[in-house]
């Protein structure tokens, strides 16, 4: 699941954050002319689009083996559409702001880049890197994930797989937690542990991360990816955390009646 910090499964959340007071003398804030797009051939099944305004960048592809099944094709060139439309007319507005203001406007921009995950008979499971830049001291990024049903011809949430979110959690919970503080220790230099004032040394559960759904053996899901985004298991400066745990019995048990076929356990 994606968090709050991005509102990209329901269009993008673009919030312009300016820092200190107008300038005594501002700079002129230029308008809008030049723009330039640069997109790969449809013929090769992959899409990538780069455009460049004086308002904005954007940036949005995805892999051949997604653009060569025409339902998901589709359904991420709307994603792609509505993006581009809502980056366009939020940067404008920022930009106009800025002018009447008495502010210089900091480009916006957005990017989405979505990866193959695994690839199974029926199943293409897809993640997406995703960053944003709103005119603040820096900008952020996150994660999203779907898998397509090669049968159905419809795109599916990897956590509608399980019996609920809650249950898959409790059978990762431990060596997750296990995991992340390890980690976080690393980056940290100093142990983490529960019970502290800081709600960044807490275990994450899986409904605050993206979870994705992995294969090895490229017939059944046998692992699946915790993403956490900046925010999520830390402070911006420690970055995200990623983290791959292979199938168990026990989390083959959460997985749903009717998709347990395309799950294996990996030993």
């Amino acid at each position: 699941m994606l968090r709050v910090y991005w509102g990209l499964a329901a269009g993008l959340l673009l919030v312009s954050c300016q820092e200190g007071g107008a300038p005594a003398n501002p700079p002129a804030t230029p308008e809008a002319t030049a723009s330039e797009i640069v997109e790969t051939p449809r013929a090769a099944g992959a899409r990538a689009v780069v455009e460049e305004t004086d308002d904005f960048l954007f940036e949005y592809s995805y892999p051949k083996e997604a653009g060569d099944i025409p339902g998901l094709a589709s359904l991420l060139d709307g994603r792609l559409d509505r993006l581009r439309t809502t980056l366009a007319s939020q940067s404008a507005e920022a930009r106009d702001d800025a002018r009447d203001n008495g502010f210089p406007y900091n480009k916006y921009s957005n990017e989405v880049i979505w990866r193959v995950v695994a690839n199974t008979p029926r199943y293409l499971s897809l993640s997406a890197a995703i960053s944003t830049y709103t005119g603040g001291a820096h900008g952020n990024y996150g994660f999203d994930a779907l898998v397509w049903d090669k049968e159905a011809e419809r795109a599916l949430k990897p956590e509608s797989f399980f019996e609920s979110v809650g249950e898959l959690d409790a059978a990762v919970q431990e060596r997750l937690c296990d995991m992340l503080n390890r980690e976080r220790a690393s980056r940290r230099g100093e142990p983490v542990g529960e019970g502290t004032a800081n709600p960044f040394d807490e275990c994450v559960a899986l409904d605050e991360a993206t979870i994705l759904l992995g294969s090895t053996n490229g017939r059944s899901f046998n692992r699946i990816g915790v993403m956490m985004a900046p925010y999520v298991a830390g402070p911006y400066s420690d970055g995200s955390y990623e983290f791959t745990l292979d199938m168990t019995g026990a989390m083959l048990e959460t997985v749903k009646e009717e998709r347990r076929s395309a799950f294996s356990a990996r030993n």
